[in-house]
C-alpha cells in the first residue's frame, strides 16, 4: 500500500452522506478506499453473482450488506440504477460517509449521479500516481526519460513489472471490455489504430478531420470515440484560454494522455533509452507535467482550472495557464535540462498582453533545479510535482 495524497482529503469529505472516488481502472481507487475505510462492508459489481443480486433486488442487496460502518461499492456504474435506492436511504438516514462509490466511467457516472445524488455526494478523482506520491514513497528516479516510459500506474511499482508486459494486456482490456461497454465497436483493431493515432497527436491541436481521414471513419465516430477515451481516463482536453482575448487566440483544445506510459506502448516506444532520442520526447514531457498539475487539484479535492493560451497566428503560446482566481499563472514547458534566456519569450509577450507579475510566470525544464530570476521563476521537473502549493 503506498501513501497516496487524496487520503488525506477523505476527512474533509466524509461530511456528505456519499463519497465517489472515479478514476481510471488499475489507478489504485479500490485499494485506497479498503486502506481508508477498513470497517466498510466491500461489494464488487464487477463479480456476475453480486451484479446480478443488484440488478434483481436492489433494496434486498442494499439490506443485506447493511452495517453500523458503511458500504464499499466499487465499479457501481454496471448497475447505475442502484443510486436511486441510495438516494432514499440517504434521505432517510442522517449517515455521513456511510455510502463510499467507486467507479472508471466518467460519463456513465456523472449522468446517474447527476439525476440521483445531486448534493448528496462528494466526488473525487483518483489518477495514477502524481510526481510527489513517487517521491513520498521513494519511487522517484532522476531519470525523467524513465519516468514517462514506465508512467505512474501503482501496480508497476508495487508489483516490479516492467511496462512492456503491462501496458499492452492493459490496452487490449480495456479495448476488449470497457470500449465494448460503452459504445457498440464492429472492429476493435480499427479502434486500437484510433488511440494509436491520437498518441502520435499528444500534445497537439485536436483535428477531427484528419484523424477521420487517417482511420477510415467519420469525423461522427471520431467525437463518439474521444468522448469514449475521455469517459474512461484515457484522455482529456485541455481547452484553450480566450477570455479577455476576444477573436485573438485560437479556440481548438489539445489532446492530452492521463498517462505517458500508455503513450508510449501505444506508440511502440520499447525504452527509456529509445524515448530519450525520440521525436515524441518533448510532448510526453509537457504531457506528463501539465497531467500532474491536474493531479495536485484533484488530490485536493478540487476542480482543475487549467488552459492552454495561443494567438490566431500561432507565435505566441503558452502551454499552460493557472486560472488561479484573480491571477492568470503561465507556465512554459521544456524538455531540455539546460536553461535558455528564450525559454521566457512567451513568457514576456503573454504579460504584455495580460498584465502577469514576473514573479508569477514558471519554465518549467527538465533539469532539477529551482533559480528565480528577474524574468520570472526556473523550476526542475521534481519540484514541479508541488507547483500548486507554491502559487
Amino acid at each position: 500500500m503506498f501513501s497516496r495524497a487524496l487520503s488525506k482529503t477523505f476527512d474533509r469529505f466524509l461530511k456528505f452522506p456519499v463519497i465517489g472516488v472515479f478514476g481510471p481502472r488499475q489507478s489504485g481507487k479500490t485499494t485506497l478506499v479498503k486502506e481508508f475505510f477498513p470497517a466498510y462492508k466491500y461489494v464488487n459489481l464487477e463479480d456476475p453473482n453480486v451484479r446480478s443480486f443488484a440488478l434483481e433486488n436492489p433494496q434486498g442487496f442494499l439490506h443485506t450488506f447493511e452495517n453500523e460502518h458503511g458500504i464499499i461499492i466499487d465499479e457501481f456504474q454496471y448497475v447505475p440504477q442502484i443510486l436511486s435506492y441510495i438516494q432514499l436511504i440517504v434521505d432517510t438516514k442522517d449517515r455521513p460517509g456511510y455510502f463510499i462509490l467507486t467507479g472508471s466511467q466518467n460519463f456513465l457516472m456523472n449522468e446517474a449521479v447527476t439525476q440521483s445524488l445531486a448534493g448528496r455526494i462528494g466526488i473525487l478523482t483518483l489518477l495514477p500516481m502524481a510526481i510527489k506520491e513517487l517521491g513520498d514513497n521513494s519511487l522517484l528516479t532522476n531519470d525523467i526519460c524513465k519516468l514517462i516510459f514506465t508512467g505512474s500506474y501503482p501496480r508497476l511499482y508495487a508489483k516490479g513489472i516492467a511496462p512492456l508486459d503491462v501496458y499492452p494486456a492493459y490496452i487490449q482490456s480495456y479495448i476488449e471490455r470497457d470500449v465494448r461497454l460503452l459504445v457498440n465497436v464492429e472492429n476493435l483493431s480499427t479502434f486500437q489504430r484510433f488511440m494509436q493515432l491520437c498518441a502520435a497527436r499528444v500534445g497537439q491541436q485536436l483535428n477531427v478531420a484528419e484523424l477521420a481521414t487517417q482511420c477510415g471513419i467519420a469525423q461522427k465516430t471520431v467525437n463518439s470515440w474521444l468522448s469514449v477515451l475521455e469517459a474512461s481516463y484515457i484522455i482529456y482536453l485541455l481547452h484553450p484560454y480566450y477570455k479577455n482575448f476576444n477573436k485573438r487566440v485560437t479556440k481548438t483544445p489539445k489532446l492530452y494522455f492521463y498517462d505517458t506510459g500508455l503513450v508510449c506502448s501505444l506508440l511502440n516506444i520499447r525504452s527509456s533509452e529509445e524515448l530519450a532520442l525520440s521525436s515524441f520526447k518533448g510532448s510526453l514531457f509537457e504531457c506528463l507535467i501539465i497531467t500532474d498539475l491536474f493531479k495536485q487539484y484533484f488530490n485536493r479535492g478540487a476542480k482543475a482550472a487549467l488552459y492552454y493560451w495561443r494567438d490566431l497566428n500561432g507565435r505566441i503560446e503558452v502551454d499552460c495557464l493557472i486560472d488561479h482566481g484573480i491571477r492568470l499563472i503561465p507556465v512554459e514547458i521544456k524538455s531540455s535540462d539546460t536553461i535558455k534566456p528564450e525559454y521566457f519569450d512567451g513568457l514576456n509577450k503573454f504579460s504584455e498582453l495580460s498584465d502577469a507579475a514576473q514573479q508569477d510566470k514558471y519554465v518549467v525544464y527538465a533539469g532539477l533545479h529551482k533559480q528565480a530570476r528577474a524574468a520570472g521563476n526556473i523550476v526542475g521537473w521534481q519540484d514541479a510535482g508541488s507547483l500548486i502549493d507554491v502559487i
